[in-house]
């Protein structure tokens, strides 16, 4: 655990480096969703991404939002972290800063990847700072619609991959109004698809993904996963991962969530996924 000063706030986040680790590992940056916290999310993730970085040589970090949320991209959000504009893209700078100072970390691969509002900023990163991160990986998050959106956007591609339900009783997979226990002030959000179309132009592709439709590993858990995929050479790859009968959940065999939020697949393991996207 530790915290580092922040455009005037102290910021706090956790980490895990493997013992023995080489100069030049890559940072995974794991966000929280709203109301949430970084020591929850080892436990909503089941502890993967340690078992990752132990095997693959790199460093997970889990940050912590100020007051439990992140400013991310929509503007009508009612939480502090957006009400007061927190600088979140200053503090994983710094933090990027900080884990190249200490452990040598390769600034030039970051990945970041998070669920619902962390999800959010994972896109609020890719959007704005595309200088820090190599690649994104929301799940249960669509981009806001652009009525509702307040981030500067660069314009640069970012590679992107997206995971979302479409029974996400939250982010709507269609589109629309996003509804936390009837709070609306988030706005709305786009489709699902219309989001991952919307970074497979920036990184400069046209035509139509390829379509890959994965194995039912667990046909007991009520879901089925299909990928668009756009990939070439010299450009940023896009993959997005459409869970049919999904919910607002993490892709993942270790802990399933309440039934409330929906259906979590068997079929993947979303840090795995996200991990051999990166």
């Amino acid at each position: 655990r530790r915290t580092l000063d922040v455009a005037g706030l102290t910021r706090e986040f956790l980490y895990y480096a493997p013992p023995g680790l080489a100069p030049g590992a890559p940072l995974v940056f794991v966000l929280h969703g709203s109301s949430g916290e970084a020591a929850i999310m080892r436990d909503l993730t089941s502890f993967a991404f340690e078992r990752i970085a132990q095997a693959e040589g790199a460093i997970v970090v889990y940050p912590q939002g100020f007051e439990k949320h992140w400013n991310d991209c929509r503007g009508s959000a009612d939480y502090s972290a957006n009400a007061q504009n927190i600088d979140d893209p200053a503090f994983f700078e710094a933090m990027i800063g900080w884990f190249e100072r200490e452990f040598g970390a390769d600034r030039g691969r970051v990945l970041a990847t998070a669920s619902s509002n962390g999800g959010q900023m994972a896109y609020r990163l890719g959007l704005e700072r595309p200088d820090l991160v190599l690649a994104i990986a929301p799940m249960a998050a669509s981009l806001p619609a652009p009525a509702t959106r307040d981030c500067r956007e660069s314009g640069k591609p970012v590679a992107t991959a997206i995971f979302d339900g479409t029974e996400d009783p939250v982010n709507p997979f269609a589109g629309g109004l996003v509804s936390v226990f009837g709070n609306t002030s988030r706005g709305e959000v786009l489709s699902s698809q219309a989001t991952a179309r919307y970074w497979a132009r920036l990184a400069g592709y046209s035509g139509e993904p390829a379509l890959e439709e994965l194995p039912d590993r667990d046909p007991g858990d009520g879901t089925r996963v299909r990928i668009e995929h756009w990939q070439a050479p010299e450009r940023a790859e896009v993959a997005h991962y459409m869970i049919e009968g999904g919910g607002h959940t993490i892709p993942s065999r270790g802990l399933q969530l309440p039934r409330f939020v929906g259906r979590t697949t068997l079929d993947i393991d979303g840090p795995r996924e996200a991990w051999e996207f990166f």
